[in-house]
């Protein structure tokens, strides 16, 4: 194994047993059998490394992602989703806090962008089947912030030996928040007008994106416009 795959893999192990605390340009030159200087060759500073470290995390939570069969029902699949990122976070506890706990401003991930754009092509499906009663954008951005927050919660309050009933039951919240699927509606709640409208244009707007025939390019923009505002208006 060469100097950098040996660095990286005494920083997941070290990550697994102490947390980020655990990792030091001492404590990682140790584990790795290398120089202090070799890290920084390879690595440029400490930064460097644990962005290497989390660059490879984003990768095998990318994977996990796209690993199995799409589900027919579309709103099923963001369920899968979602207990997908719960597992890797509960499995993964400090990668995972080291992932998402201490964001940079405007500066995403790479992959963390194609996780995301997994995400949209999921609630995009939703869409294209009647049942969003958001914006695409809107969902996409309430199950992120709702699913990263349940697992750091769950991980603060003790991890994979938690009850897991708090994700479900968030789970559960934000898809009654911006779906109409049957699972997530109440029993007591009847359908409203208003919602259907909305589903309806989200729907449409889904739509147009695949395909955008008979309008041209000006006409296609037009009513994109128009179907933004008239969603964004009734969120």
């Amino acid at each position: 194994m060469n100097p950098r795959d040996r660095i990286l893999e005494a920083v997941a192990r070290l990550l697994t047993e102490g947390g980020r605390e655990a990792v030091s340009t001492r404590a990682v030159s140790s584990a790795a059998g290398v120089q202090i200087p070799t890290i920084y060759r390879q690595f440029g500073d400490m930064q460097g490394l644990l962005d290497a470290v989390s660059s490879q995390g984003y990768a095998t939570y990318l994977a996990s992602h796209l690993k199995g069969e799409t589900d027919e029902d579309p709103v099923e699949d963001l369920r899968r989703g979602w207990d997908v990122n719960v597992d890797f976070g509960l499995a993964n506890p400090a990668l995972y806090t080291l992932m998402y706990g201490n964001p940079r401003l405007g500066m995403p991930h790479p992959t963390a962008v194609k996780l995301q754009d997994v995400l949209l092509e999921r609630v995009q499906r939703v869409a294209e089947s009647g049942r969003l009663s958001v914006s695409i954008e809107r969902a996409a951005d309430m199950l992120y912030a709702a699913g990263t927050g349940v697992v750091l919660v769950l991980i603060a309050q003790g991890g994979a030996s938690h009850d897991r009933t708090l994700s479900v039951a968030t789970r559960e919240a934000v898809l009654a928040a911006i779906t109409t699927d049957p699972h997530t509606e109440s029993a007591h709640t009847l359908p409203s007008p208003r919602s259907d409208a909305t589903r309806y244009a989200v729907a449409l707007k889904a739509s147009l994106s695949q395909d955008a025939r008979p309008f041209t390019t000006a006409e296609r923009a037009l009513f994109d416009e128009w179907l933004t505002r008239f969603i964004d208006t009734k969120l």
